[in-house]
């Protein structure tokens, strides 16, 4: 018997399947934001509204007409509604059963995370730019619907400091979703307990300290006109511990060693 015919008896050994690398894992996620009617529609919602505030801002007589004014009035629906999106990232794999074949095809939990999370942080760069767009839409059409000259005077402060700040609201969407798993229960718990727990600092005057350390919404207020510096980087810092790292960090821990049914 021949050397080739012993060979072609043998078993063959088929390679191990090569795992999908980190970007391609960051462009599913992507996918599968806008792939579900919800992310569809909230992206839609996201792009219209900050259309509307620049219209508003442009036909109310007493607002302010230029490029900084203009791109700090559109973060308010993007800080707002992208967070939602960030929440969806992660929970729809739950609600819509996919959970499964995801950690399936990608065992490693912490690579599929790693990739929602960068995801989510594409996205917050992606609302930014959106906002940009209808800003410079609204500052073209200045001097056509009012007798003020076009101001494009963006200083990079204001720029990096939005953009990271924006970033920053759609990980906090990501970590509650990551924490709670449940859609409906992210979504409430992520708007209710951070309006409950402003309003509960906001009333007691010796909790001024707690509101200025640990309140994610007034150490991020300054951002959105690029005016954070000194102590409200620590500030800032201390409030993303509490909202955003904390809450990642329990959820990351449960989806690694929870059973996925």
């Amino acid at each position: 018997m021949s050397a080739a015919t012993l060979d072609a008896g043998r078993p063959r050994t088929l390679p191990e399947p090569t795992p999908p690398s980190l970007p391609t894992l960051v462009r599913v996620e992507l996918r599968k934001s806008y792939d579900t009617r919800a992310g569809k529609w909230l992206l839609v919602t996201i792009g219209l509204a900050a259309l509307a505030v620049v219209a508003i801002s442009l036909f109310v007589e007493d607002a302010p007409k230029t490029f900084p004014d203009y791109f700090s009035f559109t973060q308010l629906p993007v800080a707002i509604l992208l967070p939602v999106l960030g929440i969806l990232l992660v929970t729809s794999e739950w609600s819509q059963r996919t959970a499964m074949t995801t950690f399936t095809l990608v065992p490693r939990r912490s690579r599929v995370l790693t990739a929602k999370v960068l995801a989510a942080s594409v996205l917050g760069v992606l609302g930014v730019l959106a906002t940009v767009a209808a800003t410079v839409l609204a500052t073209v059409l200045t001097p056509v619907v009012t007798d003020q000259a076009m101001d494009w005077s963006l200083s990079g402060a204001q720029a990096g400091q939005v953009l990271l700040v924006q970033v920053l609201f759609v990980l906090s969407g990501v970590a509650f979703g990551m924490l709670l798993l449940s859609s409906p229960l992210a979504i409430v718990l992520y708007f209710v307990l951070p309006t409950v727990f402003t309003i509960v600092v906001n009333l007691v005057s010796a909790l001024d300290w707690v509101r200025d350390w640990l309140d994610l919404g007034t150490t991020s207020q300054p951002m959105f006109e690029g005016e954070l510096d000194g102590q409200g980087w620590v500030q800032l810092a201390t409030s993303a511990v509490v909202w955003i790292v904390l809450p990642m960090a329990i959820g990351w821990v449960r989806i690694q060693r929870s059973e996925i049914a």
